[in-house]
């Protein structure tokens, strides 16, 4: 059974998300980047993709203003946004300093 979003980021596993748009090209610059982190995190971190468009009302919630905004939450709570292309490096530095 597929968690909800809800019990996604509630987890104790730093889960980072992606707010971007088809037809955003910074957004289509992130997905090799994402797939990058993904390798390199494996099981130590959810990575997980929200199409604004699509999902209005999350972009909402999380007062998403620009795409690509990427948000690392843990346990619920934020822990880290930035709006942007960020490299992966960098990333996994962020998503690293948040592990149990």
């Amino acid at each position: 059974m597929a968690q909800s979003f809800s019990e996604i980021i509630k987890s104790s596993t730093p889960t980072l998300v992606d707010f971007y748009a088809e037809w955003c090209g910074p957004c289509k610059m992130m997905k090799p980047i994402l797939e990058d982190l993904k390798s390199k995190m494996g099981e130590k971190a959810k990575i997980i993709t929200i199409d604004v468009d699509k999902n209005q009302q999350a972009a909402s919630v999380f007062k998403v203003r620009g795409v690509p905004t990427l948000i690392l939450f843990k346990n619920g709570e934020i822990v880290w946004r930035q709006s942007g292309v960020i490299q992966s490096a960098q990333l996994k530095t962020i998503i690293d300093g948040h592990l149990n």
